[in-house]
């Protein structure tokens, strides 16, 4: 075992063991010279079997870049031992929340099932395929952030679409799939989808996995929804189960429309406009003199909905009365834009159910055959207005703070628009490369380059951040992008650094936001400048920290 405060390889000093295994030890490091912490893996060479295994797992896990994974710095081989140094995970395991505080809620629950598809989806489209084999609470950590890490690379295997089965069965008993204790059997990326299923049923349900069952017998609250897709998900047979992560992501994302009371009220709806609207088609055909008078009630009926909304006395009658006014027309743009910013934000957050509810409005099917979004669509201008008016909701005020998807898909069209004005596409066009960059950077393509690198991502993330920002845009937008730029500068410093960026550089683009902090907003007066007055410190105080950081990285690889 390696003492507490020897140093390896002249720069890991140890601070103590944080885990135990048969043949290892892990041990939390600090490189001081960048003031970063690191855990170092150390693997005995007694038994020569389990190094090899171990081997294998590194170099599967040196190909691999993504969020939710660890990642291999450095590899250090010694006469006794192997010290494997990866990045430091903070945080517990869901096995230790669970054993703690039982079953977990709903909506967490899902977040974390979404970041985990996410990385499976990753590892099962690399070249080769990787598939994980032993999802289960312990081998998943929950960081303070809220985001979850997919730890222990020990059962993973590469595909070969040329072996009929496994060379080895492993994973663990209660969360593995059939296939992986069958012996002609292969596993493949449904049997993650089949351990991934196994262990949101214990996370819902605090109950073992041997107990595995539909949710609603254990609690009849659960969404009916969410158990279909569980149970399609534990399927015995690979070919009943969802065939990728990512069908089963947008499962998850829309979990709601598969509950048989959603489904039943969906059902109802159409009925219920499908009466007045077969009326006034046979009115229509038999007088076509009146036709120009059917749309202006219509018109003005649509009207009365908004009305309605306006004044209702109550939440529920308000969100009603815009989604009758959507099923009666929905090309226009006024009951989106007023549900959207005058209900649901109307506290200045966007929720996760809120935004749910937004989502089943637009892919309720009206009495055209066609969601009401591809009714939207026909009317570009407006539904680009919605875009746009959705993607900065979802940006600045989505209460799930790590996830930019929806806000990048919204940007994206608003960005694309001839028919905005020019401040909002280039706006949109900012914010949603930044989005865009939180779910590509530092993955790998399937050849096993970078996609995009951290070059690339320094240069597009200083051009972004580029001029005066509140002039060009708004006092908002422009702390929101010098704080992105400070706050990539402090957590990446080592990766812009490794591919090719100065320390001048960085130098520079913070004392420029410097510049632009005291200067720049004067420009609204003194009122709305002391009204952010703490923000701008606070960005100050971050942009000190940032080159304090910048400087002891690069001293640091000097002395290396």
């Amino acid at each position: 075992m390696l003492k507490t405060g020897a140093v390896i390889d002249g720069k890991y000093k140890i601070l103590n063991v944080i885990g135990k295994g048969g043949m290892s030890v892990v041990y939390l490091a600090m490189n001081e010279r960048v003031n970063r912490q690191w855990a170092i893996k150390e693997i005995s060479k007694k038994d020569r079997c389990h190094l090899h295994a171990n081997k294998k797992e590194i170099e599967m896990m040196k190909k691999l870049r993504h969020p939710h994974l660890p990642g291999i710095v450095d590899v250090i081989e010694n006469q006794n031992s192997l010290l494997i140094v990866m990045d430091y995970i903070e945080g517990r395991s869901l096995q230790d929340i669970l054993a703690e505080t039982g079953a977990q809620p709903q909506e967490e629950v899902l977040k974390w099932a979404r970041q985990l598809c996410d990385v499976l989806s990753y590892l099962h489209t690399r070249k080769p395929a990787v598939v994980y084999r032993d999802m289960k609470p312990a081998n998943v950590m929950l960081k303070p952030d809220g985001n979850v890490v997919l730890i222990d690379f020990g059962a993973a295997r590469e595909y070969s679409s040329g072996n009929i089965s496994d060379t080895v069965s492993l994973g663990t008993r209660g969360y593995a799939a059939p296939e992986q204790y069958e012996k002609e059997g292969q596993s493949d990326a449904r049997t993650d989808i089949y351990c991934l299923g196994v262990m949101l049923f214990q996370l819902l349900t605090g109950e073992s996995p041997h107990s595995l069952c539909p949710i609603c017998q254990i609690d009849p609250s659960f969404s009916s929804g969410l158990e279909a897709i569980l149970i399609k998900c534990t399927q015995v047979k690979k070919e009943n189960r969802y065939q990728s992560c990512k069908e089963l992501s947008y499962a998850l994302e829309h979990y709601f429309e598969w509950d048989v009371d959603y489904q039943n009220l969906q059902k109802r709806r159409f009925v219920f406009f499908l009466i007045p609207f077969a009326v006034t088609v046979t009115l229509e055909a038999g007088a076509v003199f009146f036709s120009w008078k059917g749309a202006e009630v219509r018109n003005h009926t649509y009207e009365a909905y908004l009305l309605a909304a306006r004044s209702a006395s109550d939440r529920e009658d308000e969100i009603a009365n815009y989604k009758n006014a959507v099923t009666l027309d929905p090309t226009r743009k006024e009951a989106y834009l007023e549900l959207l910013e005058e209900v649901f934000l109307n506290d200045h957050v966007l929720t996760v159910g809120e935004s749910e509810e937004l989502r089943s409005v637009l892919i309720t099917y009206g009495n055209g055959g066609q969601t009401n979004e591809q009714a939207f669509k026909k009317n570009q201008k407006g539904y680009e207005e919605f875009a746009y008016a959705a993607g900065i909701a979802y940006y600045y005020k989505y209460e799930d703070r790590s996830n930019k998807k929806n806000a990048g898909i919204y940007l994206e069209t608003a960005a694309a628009s001839e028919k905005l004005e020019e401040k909002k596409t280039e706006r949109s066009r900012r914010l949603a490369a930044i989005a865009d960059y939180y779910s590509c950077i530092g993955r790998t393509d399937e050849t096993g380059d970078m996609s995009v690198t951290y070059r690339d991502y320094w240069d597009d993330l200083t051009a972004l951040s580029a001029g005066n920002l509140v002039e060009a845009d708004n006092e908002r937008t422009a702390m929101v992008m010098y704080e992105e730029l400070v706050s990539q500068i402090c957590l990446r410093t080592s990766e812009f650094r490794d591919s090719g960026v100065k320390k001048e550089e960085m130098l520079w683009q913070l004392s420029s936001i410097e510049e632009h902090l005291q200067t720049d907003f004067i420009f609204f007066g003194e009122h709305r400048r002391k009204l952010m007055e703490e923000d701008l410190k606070e960005l100050s105080e971050h942009v000190k920290s940032a080159k304090r950081m910048v400087l002891s990285a690069y001293t640091g690889e000097k002395g290396i």
